[in-house]
């Protein structure tokens, strides 16, 4: 387990079920040894980085393809029993166990010395919470974070982390990409891993999601306001593309959906990565340096 990579940060945008098209990306790239010392993912990004970390192809396209034939990943009836849309303790704390559905190689990932960042969001103050290796030293500890970054609102029950509630990591700093987390820590070099093309932009305005959380300010004001931070982190994503700064891989042919359920959807979006991923393979290799 050695890395390759130091001086350029590889970021992973989230997505839900959108991520089985970059799913491919992580594929190409392990596939390729092309292995970043420095990794940072939010929601559904922070299983492609564990699974990255951990170099476990399989199960990077698993968690996002094959995996939603599994009867126990949800839909209507978990979600009207309380336990989420997509049944978010299963899908985390249980399927990535020994045995499981969807076993996750905790040696390999404690064993690679590349780091790892992920986010989420506290619900009783509005903090952008992060968590790295250090947070995550065995297998509970890492799933439970995990399902933390990935707890949409409505769509999954928020899990108690350290006593407080946590929802997904997209609604605090960077609405969805841990970019400014990224500079902070004094990478000047981004591969940025994103779900949606070029030219997408959010609507911008009040959430009417927002409306349902009556006693929640904090939570009212993250969904209100992050369609005018995700635009403009994608203007600032774009500043650094200009400048040669960053590589920005955009899903140019993606048709699933972040709530896609349909196995053969969710294949033929994770075929479509990989057939980009492999023809921007030179480009990647030339910004790198490798």
């Amino acid at each position: 387990m050695e890395s390759n990579v130091f001086d350029t940060a590889l970021i992973f945008e989230g997505g839900g079920m959108r991520d089985s098209y970059t799913a491919a990306v992580v594929n190409v790239l392990l596939e390729n040894q092309i292995y970043f010392d420095n990794v940072y993912g939010v929601s559904a990004g922070s299983s492609h980085s564990c699974n990255y970390i951990s170099r476990d192809r399989w199960r990077t396209k698993e968690s996002f393809v094959g995996f939603v034939k599994d009867k126990d990943f949800g839909g209507w009836d978990t979600f009207l029993e309380h336990k989420g849309f997509f049944s978010a303790h299963y899908i985390y704390e249980e399927s990535g166990k020994p045995g499981g559905n969807l076993p996750f190689d905790f040696v390999s990932f404690a064993e690679n010395p590349a780091k790892i960042t992920i986010s989420s969001f506290r619900r009783d103050t509005g903090e952008t919470v992060y968590w790295t290796k250090k947070q995550m030293g065995s297998l509970d500890a890492l799933m439970s974070r995990v399902r933390a970054s990935s707890s949409l609102p409505i769509f999954m029950p928020p899990p108690q982390i350290e006593g407080f509630a946590c929802y997904d990591g997209g609604l605090g700093e960077g609405a969805g990409l841990l970019l400014p987390k990224a500079e902070r820590d004094g990478f000047e070099k981004f591969f940025i891993v994103r779900t949606r093309p070029k030219e997408y932009r959010k609507k911008e305005g009040d959430n009417p999601m927002a409306l349902l959380f009556p006693r929640r300010p904090y939570l009212r004001k993250a969904l209100n306001t992050r369609a005018q931070r995700y635009n403009a982190m994608c203007e600032h994503m774009e500043e650094l593309e200009a400048q040669g700064k960053a590589y920005i891989f955009y899903s140019k042919n993606i048709t699933a959906t972040s709530a896609t359920t349909e196995e053969a959807v969710l294949e033929e979006n994770y075929k479509a990565g990989y057939e980009q991923a492999q023809e921007e393979l030179p480009k990647w290799r030339e910004f790198l340096g490798l």
